[in-house]
């Protein structure tokens, strides 16, 4: 649990009060912000994650398997032998 909190902004309970608006540039940018009183944690702040923005990009595997392959369509024994061979390879 200790290597959690390394990586993490700390501040004090003091800072809150004294200093928030740089806490806030630091929540903005998604630190997460652990908060001590008298050198102990007592709480972790995290900035909101918007829903919008957090989807991933996915690859297009679509227009990725064209380039390769084309229109091309295989047969179940294509596969399969595809399949065997690759197979062959991790075996040997």
């Amino acid at each position: 649990m200790w290597t959690y909190f390394v990586h993490m902004k700390t501040v004090t309970v003091r800072d809150l009060r004294n200093s928030f608006s740089r806490i806030e540039v630091w929540l903005a940018e998604g630190e997460e912000i652990l908060i001590e009183k008298r050198g102990k944690p007592i709480a972790s702040l995290t900035g909101w994650k918007d829903k919008e923005n957090s989807h991933l990009a996915f690859p297009d595997f679509e227009s990725r398997r064209k380039s390769i392959w084309g229109e091309k369509v295989f047969s179940e024994e294509e596969v399969q032998a595809m399949r065997a061979a690759e197979l062959e390879g991790e075996e040997g």
